[in-house]
Parts: C-alpha cells; structure tokens; sequence
C-alpha cells in the first residue's frame, strides 16, 4: 500500500484521490461511473484512454505509454491545469440545467419567462428600466429620490374642477361658496392630503367649481389662471379635470329631464356628440400636463379620474334612470377615465424617455365610491337636489359630487400614489433641491400673477452724485 502511495506521489497525483476498481471485487460498485472515473484522471493530468490518444492507465491500473497526458492538459508553463477551470465548467452547466428545470415549471408566458430572468439576476429586469445613466448624468444634475419625498420637497398645488375643489362636500372656504364661486371645502382631498403629509412647504388650494382644461389653457398669463400657480418649487402637483369639459351636468340633465320620462333612448342618442368632445379634450389635456411640467419640471403631478356614480349591477331605477341608463353613465365614466389615464401615460413615457426629471402620473379613482354610489342606503355622492313643488326634477352643480366621505375615500387613493409612486425611478434636478429654502417656498404660493406674489426686487445702486464727477 505504502508503495503506491509512494508511486501516485512521484507522478505529482493526490495520494486520496478515488482509483478506478477492476478487481470484480463488490467494492466496484460503490466507486465513480467510468464517465466520472475519467473525469478524475483528466483533472489529476492523465489521458483519457480513447484508441488514437495513447496514454491513460491500461487494465490492471498499470500506465501505457501515453501517461503524461496530452498538451491541452497542461498550463503556459509545462505545468499542470488548476482545478478551477473545471470547476467554472461544472458549475455553469448545473446552473443551466437548473434555469432550463425552472422554465419548465413556470407557465410559458414572457411573464413568466421575465420573472425567472429577474430572480435568476437577482432583481435586474430589463424590461423595468431603460439603461443606466453614466456616471456624468447622474452625479451631475439629478437625484435619485423615493416617491414619498419625491412629492414632499416643495409646495403642493392643487388644480382641477369641482370634483377636487370639494363642491357638494359643505364647510366651505370663505368667500368661495357663493353664485360663480369656486367652492373650495375644508373636507376637499387636497385639504385631506396637506393634513396628512409633512411638505416642506406648503397647500396652494386653486381648483374651482365649473372650470374646464379649456378655460386653464385660455387663461394662462391672467390672475385667474390656475396653471399660473404652479411654480418651479412646486414638488406635488394633484389635477382633476375634465369633467365640464365633457358636458357631465347637461348630458345627466338630458338623461334624467326628459319627456316622456320612460323614453330610453335620449341618453345613448348623445354618444355621437360626447365622441367629439373627448377627442378634442384629448388634445386639451396634453397640452394642460405639458404647460404644467413647464412650470415645475421636477414635480410629480397626479392626475385623477371620475369615481363610478351607480353600482356595477344596479339594482333598479334611480328616480327616472332605469338600469341601463345607469349602466350608460357607468361605462362612460370608464371610457373617460381610460382616455385620461392614456394621455397621462403618454407624457410621462416623454418625460421618462428623454431622462427628465419630475413624473406624471396617473389616479384611478373608478371604484373609490364602490358600495357608497347614489343608490346605496349610505351614499357618498350627493342625490338629485329636489326643486320647489312642480317644478319637478332640478339638476344642480353638486348633484353627483361626493360628500366629505366620498372625498375622504378619493384621497386615500391620491394617498396610496404619493406613497408607492409610479412603476419607475423619480429623480429631481440637484440644483432645485439645493436652492429650495422655506423662504423661498413661502414666496412662491400662489404663483407669480397672484396678487399676494411679492417677489424680491432687484437691487438697484444709487446714481452718483454731482460730487463723485462724471
């Protein structure tokens, strides 16, 4: 035993390797394949014993002529080949076989195929991201930053029409709650929203019951301007139009005040006209986001949809809607509710694309009122305002707007937003974040056309004297 130790040692071989057995003894059966047998003599430098090499251990264990192993066993140096080339080998090959057994197993979908790709990568989804920035861009101008403090950096403004400015949901701002006031509640989302969250600035609180994106597009460089109060400190910007845009009052007026009352095609019948208006809003929308984000590049702006007003299976008639006229108004808050979210979509894939900084993004508030619709025993919505006696059925500015409930249940929505943010990293520009200070943010509510703007008037230096010469 001694000796062969001592023989295996003189050929440069590991004294405890594993020998093959060709004794017949039942020991044999306990020993390596001879696939791996070879294995073995290839990493301690012996042939493999084909017919053309030469070399290798003959029958009885005793070595043939070839026995210093072929040149592709050895190193530069004339010595032997380190084990870990191999083992690279070996390993590689087990982890394909692993990734072509977990393939198997999942559905064969691209989710399914991207989901394995993103665990085997240890998070590093291709589909989620667009490639890295260089060192440059993102050391040089902007930051990364999680969604939360994304949008609290700065002054929060909220934008949009009566659905955000709270009409119908009482406690009103003074000097708002009055014929062609804005209607701006104290239980309004965007009240909800500054309670809750620590901004470094502050609410400028300027949506307005009946306005239209239209008219914040002509309005632009007057006083009355909403997008004029948006500024370059703006970190939160929450929009909610459209909605008068679309003709929301008088289309439910001709649906509910109709004659003869049972007459169930006077809703369907305005699809044609709405057709247009939601296409030309289309373009009005963008427009609005695009004029925003001029104002406050590194802002995340949120822009909200309608909440269903009726059940998804309304139970009967709601005064004179009967079901399917319920079922109208519900879908078509839902196609709107998807044009939004699609030209919201669009600009933010620009702003993503071309490395912005700042995000637009979009609230789905569909299902916000869900087991609370007009109908419902304990409605988060405002009914039918009843007129005098004969004067049958009155269709007002807060008939259908939600009450403090409803608005509490549409900011949760704008809450979960903020928190999670969008499907994608959100980055401000450096030298925003480094100028911003309270000052600054204080001197900023309410925009520069606001006439409680005072910005700092330039220093001017006196004019010299007669005694200083000319």
């Amino acid at each position: 035993m001694w000796e062969a130790v001592a023989d295996v040692s003189a050929r440069g071989e590991d004294p405890d390797a594993p020998k093959s057995v060709h004794d017949g003894s039942p020991a044999a059966s306990n020993l390596p394949s001879n696939a791996d047998q070879a294995e073995s003599d290839r990493d301690h430098g012996n042939g493999g014993g084909s017919a053309g090499g030469g070399g290798g251990h003959g029958p009885g264990g005793d070595e043939g002529p070839g026995d210093t192993g072929g040149p592709d066993d050895r190193d530069d140096e004339g010595g032997r080949r380190p084990r870990g080339r191999r083992r690279i080998v070996i390993a590689t090959s087990l982890a394909l076989a692993l990734l072509l057994m977990a393939t198997l197993a999942l559905p064969f979908t691209r989710e399914g195929l991207m989901d394995l790709w993103c665990e085997v990568t240890d998070g590093v989804c291709p589909s989620e991201e667009l490639p890295p920035l260089t060192e440059d861009e993102e050391t040089d101008w902007r930051v990364r930053m999680e969604p939360e403090e994304a949008a609290l950096w700065g002054n929060y403004v909220a934008l949009g029409d009566s659905y955000s400015s709270g009409d119908g949901a009482g406690d009103y701002l003074p000097g708002t709650a009055e014929p062609g006031g804005c209607w701006r509640s104290e239980h309004a989302y965007p009240r909800v929203i500054a309670e809750e969250f620590d901004f470094s600035g502050s609410l400028a609180f300027y949506a307005c019951s009946s306005h239209k994106a239209s008219e914040m597009i002509k309005q632009i460089g007057t006083p009355e301007s909403q997008i004029e109060r948006v500024t370059e400190n703006t970190s939160l910007v929450t929009l909610g139009i459209g909605g008068n845009d679309l003709g929301f009052i008088p289309v439910l007026r001709t649906c509910m005040v109709r004659m003869p009352l049972l007459d169930s095609s006077v809703c369907v019948e305005q699809e044609e006209d709405i057709d247009e208006r939601m296409e030309t809003f289309e373009k009005t929308l963008k427009e609005v986001l695009e004029e925003i984000r001029d104002r406050a590049p590194d802002a995340r702006i949120l822009v909200l949809g309608y909440p269903r007003l009726f059940p998804e299976d309304p139970p009967g008639m709601y005064y004179t809607l009967n079901r399917s006229d319920q079922l109208w108004l519900n879908d078509l808050a839902e196609r709107f509710n998807e044009l939004i979210r699609d030209v919201v979509y669009r600009v933010d894939g620009d702003v993503y694309g071309s490395r912005s900084t700042g995000s637009v993004e979009y609230v789905n508030t569909l299902s916000a009122l869900n087991g609370y619709e007009v109908s419902a025993e304990e409605a988060w919505l405002n009914g039918i305002m009843l007129g005098q006696l004969g004067e049958g059925l009155r269709v007002d500015r807060s008939t259908f707007h939600p009450t403090a409930k409803g608005q509490m249940s549409i900011a949760e929505r704008v809450r979960l937003q903020i928190i999670e943010g969008p499907e994608r990293e959100i980055h401000v520009s450096r030298e925003t974040l480094d100028d911003v200070d309270p000052d600054q943010l204080r001197s900023e509510l309410g925009g520069p056309l606001d006439p409680m703007f005072e910005p700092e008037a330039p220093e001017v230096s006196a004019p010299p004297s007669d005694a200083d010469g000319a």
